[in-house]
């Protein structure tokens, strides 16, 4: 099996932003502390600090669609600068805050901001990598940011035993030093009034079936990945395991991911059609989970990891690549940001499926019914894939014979 035809090399400006969003990931710890901080340092209940890091999360909604809009009508390169100026800015505020109020709008504040470099960061890779490349460049871009996450962690369990605050401090530092680097190094935006530019403002996402598709498949994948990250010290504590041991299983699988990557060069995974690599996605995603639910040492939770992680090695950069490619020209970062509002409407939903299942079902229950979401995408998101691309050809034929009638 042979490596992928095409370039060895990714162009220089995805290089870049890879290096400088991985450098703001290695900041990005500062959000798993936010309900700490506000209890420790403001004297709120656990219920308060609940209540603002929901708010935080509905916030994150609106944001990534503000994002992939600014992305279309302003550029790439000075959306994402925008939005990392904004978490910034709102990441000090919450640092010097001496209330809690004050500390509750600048969270709501980073909520507003903290997606918006995500679609013109999307867009931008969409941009110069030829539609053979995406996925490998959008799988480049997430292992970097997974391993600058390990990274993340070291930092945050040095600084958090000194104090919360400076958490927030680094963070902002490397939203700003990203945003310079994003600022002088990219290439600087283009404006055009192209028939591409005025067709991206007024396309509508929302009407869009195949997208429609990708929202929903996405959203119920969100809630299940998100269960990993929120379910998982909780289940291990249920087993009799130490929670702390999520933080080896989380390196586990960012060291998968990034290992993993040389592997969608080869030609036989990347030219899978986007149905299959769904499928088999979602196929590896059960049998990972199905081993949670089975799993009673650290080993078969290590096993279970590196298969689940496998399967998000399949389907995380397809994703993103099918989404640019059902984008009209001009409309990528809008595309991507509704995509990307699956993450926002599972962070919401998935701490309450999580805590219910294993309070009512237990850590086999959780992990059991996961797995069988995930076989349910595993069959139905590839036909619906299917579907709606038959739906979609039969609209273009229709438009092409509508304007060859006289």
């Amino acid at each position: 099996m042979g490596a992928a035809q095409g370039g060895k090399h990714l162009p220089r400006t995805v290089r870049l932003l890879i290096v400088a969003r991985a450098v703001n990931r290695l900041g990005a710890f500062s959000l798993s502390f936010l309900t700490v901080l506000i209890t420790t340092s403001f004297g709120a209940s656990t219920v308060v600090a609940g209540y603002i890091s929901a708010a935080f999360g509905l916030a994150t909604i609106p944001s990534r669609l503000v994002g992939g809009r600014l992305a279309d009508r302003i550029g790439r390169r000075r959306t994402i600068v925008v939005g990392l100026t904004g978490c910034a800015v709102a990441q000090l505020g919450i640092a010097l805050s001496e209330g809690l109020v004050s500390a509750a709008c600048f969270a709501v504040l980073m909520g507003l901001a903290f997606e918006i470099y995500e679609p013109p960061s999307q867009a931008m890779i969409a941009d110069v990598v030829g539609p053979g490349e995406q996925v490998r460049a959008y799988g480049l871009l997430n292992a970097a940011l997974a391993a600058a996450g390990m990274g993340a962690g070291l930092l945050a369990a040095g600084l958090g035993r000194w104090d919360l605050r400076w958490l927030f401090v680094v963070d902002a530092l490397t939203c700003l030093l990203c945003a310079l680097t994003v600022h002088f190094v990219l290439p600087a935006d283009h404006r055009t009034t192209t028939a591409a530019t005025q067709q991206a403002t007024t396309v509508a996402p929302w009407r869009d079936r195949s997208l429609l598709v990708m929202l929903a498949a996405g959203t119920l994948f969100a809630v299940v990945y998100l269960q990993i990250m929120i379910a998982l010290p909780l289940s291990l504590e249920l087993r009799g395991l130490q929670p702390a041991d999520a933080g080896l299983l989380f390196t586990t699988s960012a060291l998968t991911i990034t290992a993993g990557q040389p592997l969608l060069r080869l030609n036989r995974l990347a030219t899978l059609p986007a149905p299959a690599a769904f499928a088999g996605g979602y196929l590896l995603l059960a049998l990972g989970l199905a081993g949670y639910a089975l799993a009673y040492g650290l080993v078969g939770y290590i096993a279970a990891t590196i298969v689940w992680s496998v399967g998000d090695l399949l389907l995380v950069g397809r994703a993103y690549a099918f989404v640019a490619s059902l984008a009209p020209a001009g409309g990528k970062g809008r595309y991507l940001a509704v995509y990307g509002t699956s993450w926002g409407i599972g962070g919401i939903a998935a701490p309450l499926a999580g805590t219910q299942l294993l309070e009512h079902a237990g850590k086999a229950g959780l992990w059991s019914t996961m797995a069988s979401a995930c076989l349910v995408l595993a069959v139905l998101h590839p036909a619906w894939i299917r579907t709606a691309g038959d739906g979609r050809e039969r609209d273009a034929t229709l438009a092409r014979d509508q304007a060859a009638c006289p």
